[in-house]
């Protein structure tokens, strides 16, 4: 189910903080389009839909161009013949993937859409037995994380409203914190099956504890 989102939380610092941390680390800024802010004080928009769609690098257009064009050369033939063969492609992406989520190369691949490898991890992964069957995830997951796990319970012949725990924030608080996470770990960890999730928050740009989870 799409639960309701809570409201992140404000950040502020003062104006001359935010331009010396912009100095000391200016970004990437420069290798992306931004879109224009028309009728703003700006020339450009404060682009912050990052999880939805990123801004488009500006090395994108001549990437795929270069690919349309060996299609238009080579036809088929490009699965293996193209200077970027399309056969192989994944294994383009394997070495920047890997260090990206901290992990070995060989214990990474880039395939398929989110939902899609979600499904074939908790296939793999998610095998319930006994009173152990519970998924866990928080309340604020993507809703299509959300919609995978309760189809996953549903698959094992489980009631999704009673196998999936939605964790959510402490009340007046806007994120969830770690030790909500290990604590309910600690009391009913023994009729979980699964932990599912996100590192950072989409919604809030929080940062969860994973290894400490892991542990717990």
């Amino acid at each position: 189910m799409n639960a309701p989102h809570a409201v992140p939380p404000r950040i502020t610092a003062p104006e001359d903080e935010a331009r010396q941390l912009d100095a000391t680390d200016p970004g990437h800024r420069h290798l992306f389009h931004v879109p224009p802010a028309d009728g703003g004080r700006y020339p450009e928009a404060a682009y912050l839909a990052g999880n939805s769609l990123g801004l488009q690098p500006r090395a994108t257009r001549e990437e795929l161009l270069a690919d349309l064009d060996a299609w238009r050369r080579l036809g088929v033939e490009g699965h293996l013949e193209a200077q970027r063969p399309w056969l192989p492609y994944h294994e383009l992406l394997t070495e920047p993937a890997a260090r990206l989520v901290g992990a070995r190369p060989a214990e990474t691949v880039v395939m398929n859409s989110l939902t899609v490898n979600l499904h074939l991890l908790m296939v793999s992964f998610y095998r319930p037995a006994g009173p152990r069957t519970r998924i866990v995830i928080e309340d604020s997951a993507f809703p299509s994380d959300s919609y995978a796990v309760r189809s996953q319970a549903r698959f094992h012949g489980l009631d999704p409203d009673e196998t999936v725990v939605r964790l959510r924030p402490r009340p007046g608080e806007d994120t969830l914190r770690t030790e909500d996470v290990t604590d309910y770990l600690a009391t009913a960890g023994d009729r979980v099956a699964l932990v599912l999730l996100g590192g950072v928050n989409y919604l809030t740009g929080e940062l969860l504890d994973i290894p400490a989870i892991t542990a717990a």
